[in-house]
């Protein structure tokens, strides 16, 4: 027998067996470090037939057999008393003790070693066990916290147990733990009790308690108990969140129009107006903004990016996303939310960086909005305006949305806009070479500045024209009183030969405004057809020049019937599309087939698909099977 072994048998043993808990594991690294410096020094003694002799035999080493003479003769007896006093001890620790780290360490370094690489006995004979424990640990003391404390106070003690074990594992426990330990803490902890938690909220979480509320549900995967659970509240509270900024912008609309109920003037209606849109416009999409910024900073950094949660979070965005406010709708709010920060005095004084950062905030707040095409006609109306009347603040920020907005939506998106701003560059370009001609060439100058931007019609929004009947001096209404003191709203229509919305407009920011130039017959806030108006002689002002503002046109109506028209010419295209490609094809399936390919840009109403297709069928695009009413035939 070695002496390795009679050493063993005759004095390691019986040391260790007649020793308890916390004592026994002194005298075992005790006896474990003796047995690696005699390992080690008869290794050095025989290190000729180590390395000659063994290796030619293809024996095990010298070092191999002196560790695993201890594993079998040691190890084996006492490895579960071992097991049972480190865990002991941990969970002394755990009630608030001191403990002995380092011997702790030294001691789980024995199961780590005597595996002479392989981790088998660190994780069978100590690791599991330490789980278990942890488990039911934390088990007990959450069945009692969830009845105790406050949500706040049992988020803070879940989260300080998380800080305790992860402490744990960097002063004794092997790092290969860490991630099994620290589950198993969020499982009991959390996943366990995760619908109470989020139900006992009723009495408020202040906001400093709302990151460590969701970040303590970090490592949830889709196997974990509790995982739906926590997924379905979630996907509620998002929901709720946002729907209670619709309802409050809502509310705020509603107090508006109480405070300005008596108010029937156009003017003072415009005012109001302003200050409803600028809550709704700027206020409303910054709150959204910001809370989808606060959820998207959870999916990522609190669920590990999960895409579940991704989901759930684009799920509850698209639902109040798209509710509409104030009689305005989501793409809308998008559209002129954009426009004030793009254009010149906008209210949103930002710095470039911040204003880039805003734009791609919007455009992913795009991806919610189902009328993505009504944005961008909203969006192409206002962009004409900024780039004609030289209110856009910077043509790179132009250029930069534009190129947000084609990755996510696609060219096809984006091609107007993007030719709309290629015609003002030309143009400028354009203008730049016609003035330094005319300097070079002074007899070809007209002797008038004269500024010409060449459009392409396809790109911008139409305009409606008409033949304008202007006085001699080709300046204004007013003039029209030179020749007569007195003037019938009939009159004045027929002389400028205006529509009835442009006469009314005209009209009442002359009469019924801040200024008032033109005396009205009867003396009241709104325009008729049987008013009378004469020149108001007393008119008097201390300013030199002033400015008379017409009412805003109330674009939304023109715009909405723009995009119904084109939406249904691409339901047109997209049926055409299909059946070209299906030839038969019965009336479900092309619904569907349709509504999958336009969902991208809006979400096609069932009746509008229904009355193309009967427009289509009276066109001799289509035809119905004579045997089977609900099934289609194309005809080339």
């Amino acid at each position: 027998m070695s002496p390795q072994r009679l050493e063993t048998l005759g004095k390691v043993l019986p040391s260790l067996r007649e020793k308890h808990d916390e004592f026994m594991l002194r005298e075992l690294v005790k006896r474990w470090v003796n047995h690696k410096v005699m390992v080690r020094w008869l290794s050095r003694f025989f290190h000729y037939l180590d390395r000659y002799f063994i290796a030619r035999r293809s024996l095990p080493a010298l070092n191999e057999v002196g560790l695993t003479c201890f594993r079998d003769l040691v190890y084996q007896e006492i490895n579960g008393k071992v097991r049972d006093a480190v865990i002991s001890l941990i969970d002394q620790e755990r009630e608030g003790e001191q403990i002995d780290r380092a011997l702790l360490k030294n001691v789980l370094d024995i199961f780590v070693e005597i595996g002479l690489g392989s981790m088998e006995y660190y994780e069978d004979d100590f690791e599991a066990a330490m789980l278990n424990d942890t488990a039911a640990y934390y088990s007990r003391k959450a069945s009692n916290w969830i009845l105790e404390d406050s949500c706040p106070d049992y988020m803070l003690k879940a989260e300080e147990c998380l800080k305790r074990e992860k402490d744990r594992i960097s002063h004794y426990l092997h790092v290969s733990s860490e991630q099994k330990l620290l589950e198993k803490v969020q499982h009991e902890l959390l996943f366990v009790y995760a619908s109470q938690l989020l139900e006992k909220d009723i009495l408020g979480v202040m906001p400093y308690f709302e990151m460590i509320r969701w970040k303590i549900f970090q490592g949830c995967t889709g196997s974990s108990p509790g995982y739906l659970g926590v997924l379905f509240l979630l996907l509620q509270q998002f929901t709720a969140e946002g729907t209670a900024l619709v309802k409050q912008a809502e509310d705020a609309a509603s107090n508006k129009k109480a405070e300005k109920r008596d108010v029937v003037g156009l003017q003072e209606q415009v005012e109001l107006i302003s200050l409803a849109y600028y809550y709704f416009f700027t206020v409303f999409v910054r709150k959204v903004i910001e809370l989808h910024d606060k959820y998207l900073a959870y999916v990522n950094d609190c669920f590990n990016n999960h895409s579940l949660f991704h989901k759930a979070l684009k799920e509850a965005f698209e639902v109040f996303c798209n509710k509409g406010v104030a009689g305005s709708s989501s793409a809308e709010l998008l559209a002129t939310f954009c426009d004030n920060i793009l254009k010149k005095g906008g209210s949103e004084k930002l710095s470039d960086e911040a204003i880039e950062e805003t734009l791609e905030k919007v455009v992913k707040l795009l991806a919610y909005i189902s009328d993505k095409d009504m944005f961008a006609e909203f969006y192409r109306k206002k962009l004409a305006r900024r780039l004609l009347f030289d209110k856009s603040a910077n043509d790179d920020h132009e250029r930069s949305i534009l190129t947000k907005l084609k990755q996510q939506c696609g060219g096809q998106f984006t091609s107007k806009m993007e030719g709309m701003v290629t015609d003002l560059t030309l143009a400028r370009e354009n203008q730049s070479s016609f003035e330094d001609y005319l300097n070079n060439n002074p007899l070809a100058n007209p002797g008038i500045d004269l500024t010409v931007t060449v459009l392409t019609t396809g790109f911008w929004p139409s305009y409606k024209s008409f033949d304008l009947n202007l006085p001699a001096e080709m300046a204004s209404a007013l003039l029209l009183f030179n020749a007569s003191d007195r003037l019938s709203y009939s009159e004045i229509m027929a002389q400028l030969n205006l529509t009835d919305d442009d006469v009314v407009r005209l009209l009442h920011s002359l009469s019924c405004a801040k200024y008032k130039i033109l005396n009205k017959e009867p003396n009241t806030k709104n325009i008729s057809p049987t008013d009378q108006f004469e020149f108001n002689s007393k008119f008097t002002d201390k300013m030199r020049r002033i400015k008379i503002p017409l009412p805003p046109v109330d674009e939304k109506k023109k715009v909405i019937e723009d995009v119904d028209k084109d939406r249904r010419y691409a339901i047109d295209a997209s049926i055409v599309r299909i059946m070209k490609s299906r030839k038969v094809l019965g009336h479900q399936q092309l619904v569907m087939e349709c509504v999958e390919q336009l969902g991208r840009m809006f979400k096609p109403d069932f009746k509008a698909i229904k009355k193309r297709i009967e427009d289509l069928i009276t066109r001799d695009y289509l035809e119905r099977d004579k045997d089977n009413p609900n099934m289609f035939r194309y005809l080339a």
